[in-house]
C-alpha cells in the first residue's frame, strides 16, 4: 500500500466522515474539512489535520490545500463530498436559494479540485474524486418530502459536465478526475425523507435497501487508488441500481 495524503471534504458527518476514517485506518493522512467543526473520534487521529473551511470560498480552499501540504508534505487525492441540499419546488424555489446552492455545490467542487490540482500538477499528479446524485436520473425528483428539489438536481447535474472537463483538462498532468453518484443513502441529507419515501427509495434499487456511507465511501477510496490508476472522466454509480 501506498501511502497517501487525501483531503476529504464534507468530513463532519455522513459520507466524508466515513470515508475520512477508512483513509486513516488505511495508514493515509488525511485533511478532514467541513463547515462544522470534525467529530473528535477522527479530528484527534494522529494522522488527521483537521479544517473548518468553507468550499465556496476560493481563499478557504487554497488555504486548505496549503496547510495540508506544509503538515505532511504533499498532496495526492481529493475526495470531495461538501455540498448542500435544497428541497424547494419549482414554484417555491427563490433565485438566492438557486444561486446559494450552485454556489456551493458547483463552484465548491470547481474551487476544491482547482486549488488541489494546482499543487499536483508540478508534484507528480494525483487523483480527484466529485460528488453527484442518482436523483440526475431519476424521475419524480421535483422537490418535497425531504428530496432534492431543481436547484440540488441541477447542481447535481453540473458536476458530469464538470468532471469530464476537468478530467481532459487535467489528464496531461497526470491528475485522475472521477466522480461517484449515490442514491439514498443513510445520512444528515435524508434527515427530512418520511417513512413512505424512505421505504420508496429503497424499492427503485435493485438491492431493496437504502445505501449506507461506507457503500458510497469505498466507491470513492477506491478510485483514488491506484488500483483506478487507468480510470478518468468517469461517473460511477452508488446506488444499488437505483438510479441506472
Amino acid at each position: 500500500m501506498t501511502k497517501k495524503t487525501v483531503i476529504v471534504t464534507g468530513a463532519g458527518s455522513g459520507i466524508g466522515l466515513v470515508c475520512a476514517g477508512g483513509l486513516i485506518e488505511d495508514g493515509h493522512n488525511v485533511t478532514a474539512l467541513d463547515v462544522k467543526p470534525i467529530p473528535a473520534g477522527l479530528a484527534e487521529a494522529e494522522s488527521c489535520l483537521a479544517l473548518i473551511a468553507d468550499v465556496s470560498n476560493e481563499h478557504q480552499c487554497s488555504d486548505a490545500v496549503a496547510r495540508t501540504v506544509e503538515t505532511f508534505g504533499g498532496l495526492n487525492a481529493l475526495c470531495h463530498f461538501a455540498a448542500i441540499h435544497s428541497t424547494d419546488d419549482w414554484e417555491t424555489l427563490s433565485v438566492e436559494e438557486f444561486n446559494r446552492v450552485l454556489q456551493v455545490n458547483v463552484t465548491g467542487s470547481f474551487l476544491m479540485a482547482r486549488s488541489a490540482a494546482a499543487y499536483m500538477k508540478d508534484h507528480g499528479g494525483g487523483a480527484i474524486v466529485l460528488t453527484s446524485s442518482g436523483s440526475v436520473k431519476m424521475s419524480g425528483m421535483g422537490g418535497g418530502s425531504g428530496r432534492g428539489g431543481p436547484a440540488y438536481v441541477s447542481s447535481k447535474a453540473g458536476i458530469y459536465g464538470l468532471n469530464r472537463a476537468l478530467a481532459r483538462s487535467l489528464g496531461p498532468h497526470g491528475i485522475r478526475v472521477n466522480t461517484v453518484s449515490p442514491g439514498a443513502t443513510k445520512t444528515p441529507m435524508i434527515a427530512e425523507y418520511t417513512e413512505v419515501s424512505r421505504e420508496n427509495a429503497a424499492a427503485r434499487t435493485m438491492l431493496g435497501r437504502i445505501g449506507q456511507p461506507e457503500d458510497v465511501a469505498d466507491v470513492a477510496r477506491f478510485l483514488i487508488s491506484d488500483r483506478a490508476r487507468f480510470v478518468t472522466g468517469d461517473v460511477i454509480s452508488a446506488s444499488g441500481g437505483g438510479s441506472v
